[in-house]
C-alpha cells in the first residue's frame, strides 16, 4: 500500500469518524440498501413523496427551459456560487427574520463539509505570527464531522455539557456558563442547533449569551444550522434564530432532501464571503449550480416554506415519536434515557453503566446489519475522557419506520446480552 510523506496526508487520509460513517453508509447502498441493512447511523434524509414530487417537476421544468438548463449544468457559476440563488436566500431571510442581509452575504460550498473545512482553518489553526488558534465547542457532545477537518492537529477544545436528567425518561444538554471559559487562543466558537446528535435546541437566550463571550474575544460566532431553520426547518422548539455580523450562520440543502447537490451556504459578514470566494476559486473553481438552480422558484415563490412546515417537519415529528416509543418498549426493563427531541432526525440514546463500550456495541450491531454511530466519535477536543462518552449512541430515524422497528429490536437484544454479561 502506498504511503505519504506529507504532514498533509498524515492528518486528512486517515481512519477517521466521519470516513467511517460514510464507508458504513456506501457499503450499505452497494449491497441494496435498507432492504438489506438496517441504516440507523448516518445522516441521510428521508425520502418524502411530496417534496420528491417537487424536485421532479422542478427538473423537468429546468429540462425544458433552455436558460436554466444552462445554469444547471453547462457553466461554471461565480465563485461565490449562482447569484440568483444568493439573492434568493438573502431576500428570504430579510423577510422571515428582519437581518439586514444582501448577496454579498451569502456565499455557498460544495457541502457543509466543505464549509467547516474553510471556517475552521480560516479562524484556527497556525497563525502567521507563529502562534497557533482554536475553536472552542461549547457544548459536547457535537457533531462528528467537525472532529477532523482541522489541517492542524488539536485545532477543537470542547466543554462538556451539563446534564439534566427529566421524570419521564429522557434528559437534557445545556451549555454550562457557569465553567464555561473562553481561552486567549481561541479563534471563533461553534455549536449546531438543533445539535447533532442530540437533538437538542439551544434557546435563543443561551446563543445570545454564546454570542457575547465571542464578541468579549472579539471572534466569530459559528451557528451550524444545517437541520434546522429556516430550512429544512426540522426543528420543534425555539423557532427563532439569530444573526448579526459577528454570527456565521451554515445551512445546508442537504437536509431537504437534497444531499447529492451537495450544497452548503455560509451567511456571514461580506468580508468572510470574500475570503470564501477566494478559497472556492482556488480549490474548487466554483461551487455547483445544481443544487441552487433546482431550489431557487421554490425558495422566492414561497413553495419551499410550505414544504418545510407541511411535509418535513411533521414527518420527521412522527418517525422520532415512533421511534421513541419502539425504543421504551424493546429496551423495557433496561437503563435506556433518551435525550428529549428537539429537531433533526436522531435520538441520542444513554444507557449509563453500560457493560461494553459504545464502540464494541456498534462493532457488533454492524455484524447484525445494524448500522448506528458509537458516541465516542461525538466528542472532539474534550480533555477529559468520562464514562458518559462511551455510553451513548447515535440513532437516526429518517429511514422507513418497518427498517428503524427492526433495528431497534435487534439493538435492544444486543444491549440486554450486554447488561447480562454476554
Amino acid at each position: 500500500m502506498r504511503t505519504f510523506g506529507t504532514r498533509f496526508a498524515a492528518r486528512m487520509a486517515r481512519p477517521t469518524g466521519a470516513l467511517e460513517l460514510m464507508a458504513d453508509l456506501g457499503t450499505a447502498m452497494a449491497r441494496g440498501g435498507e432492504a438489506d441493512i438496517r441504516m440507523l447511523g448516518g445522516g441521510n434524509p428521508a425520502r418524502i413523496a411530496p417534496v420528491e414530487a417537487v424536485y421532479r417537476r422542478r427538473l423537468e421544468e429546468i429540462a425544458a427551459d433552455p436558460v436554466q438548463f444552462g445554469r444547471f449544468i453547462a457553466g461554471y457559476s461565480a465563485p461565490e456560487g449562482d447569484l440568483g440563488f444568493r439573492e434568493a436566500v438573502a431576500l428570504s431571510l430579510c423577510n422571515e427574520f428582519g437581518w439586514p442581509l444582501t448577496a454579498g452575504n451569502v456565499g455557498l460550498t460544495s457541502g457543509s463539509q466543505s464549509a467547516f473545512f474553510f471556517l475552521f482553518n480560516l479562524f484556527a489553526g497556525e497563525r502567521t505570527d507563529g502562534g497557533h488558534s482554536r475553536i472552542l465547542l461549547p457544548l459536547a457532545p457535537e457533531y462528528i464531522g467537525y472532529a477532523d477537518v482541522g489541517l492542524t492537529p488539536g485545532m477543537l477544545l470542547a466543554r462538556p455539557a451539563a446534564i439534566r436528567e427529566l421524570d419521564d425518561g429522557y434528559f437534557k444538554y445545556f451549555v454550562d456558563f457557569d465553567r464555561l471559559d473562553v481561552p486567549d487562543d481561541i479563534g471563533a466558537l461553534c455549536v449546531s442547533r438543533p445539535t447533532n446528535p442530540s437533538g437538542n435546541v439551544l434557546t435563543i437566550e443561551e446563543l445570545q449569551r454564546l454570542d457575547a463571550l465571542a464578541r468579549a474575544r472579539r471572534v466569530p460566532f459559528i451557528v451550524d444550522a444545517a437541520y434546522g431553520l429556516p430550512f429544512p426547518g426540522i426543528q420543534h422548539e425555539h423557532l427563532d434564530s439569530l444573526w448579526n455580523p459577528n454570527v456565521v450562520l451554515c445551512l445546508s440543502l442537504s437536509k431537504l432532501g437534497l444531499p447529492a447537490a451537495r450544497t452548503g451556504i455560509i451567511v456571514a459578514d461580506e468580508s468572510i464571503i470574500e475570503a470564501l470566494t477566494a478559497f472556492n476559486a482556488t480549490a474548487a473553481l466554483a461551487p455547483p449550480s445544481t443544487g441552487p438552480v433546482i431550489v431557487e422558484p421554490l425558495l422566492r415563490s414561497g413553495e419551499l416554506t410550505r414544504l418545510c412546515r407541511n411535509h418535513l417537519r411533521p414527518h420527521y415529528l412522527a418517525q422520532s415519536a415512533a421511534a421513541v416509543q419502539a425504543l421504551r418498549a424493546a429496551c423495557a426493563g433496561l437503563p435506556l434515557r433518551i435525550h428529549r427531541p428537539e429537531g433533526a432526525f436522531f435520538l441520542w440514546l444513554w444507557f449509563p453503566g453500560l457493560p461494553i463500550s459504545s464502540d464494541e456495541l456498534y462493532r457488533r450491531l454492524k455484524q447484525r446489519d445494524v448500522l448506528v454511530l458509537s458516541g465516542h466519535h461525538f466528542f472532539p477536543g474534550v480533555e477529559q475522557d468520562d464514562p458518559h462518552q462511551h455510553e451513548c449512541l447515535r440513532l437516526s430515524y429518517a429511514q422507513p419506520p418497518e427498517s428503524v422497528r427492526a433495528g431497534i429490536a435487534i439493538l435492544a437484544e444486543e444491549v440486554r446480552r450486554a447488561y447480562e454479561g454476554g
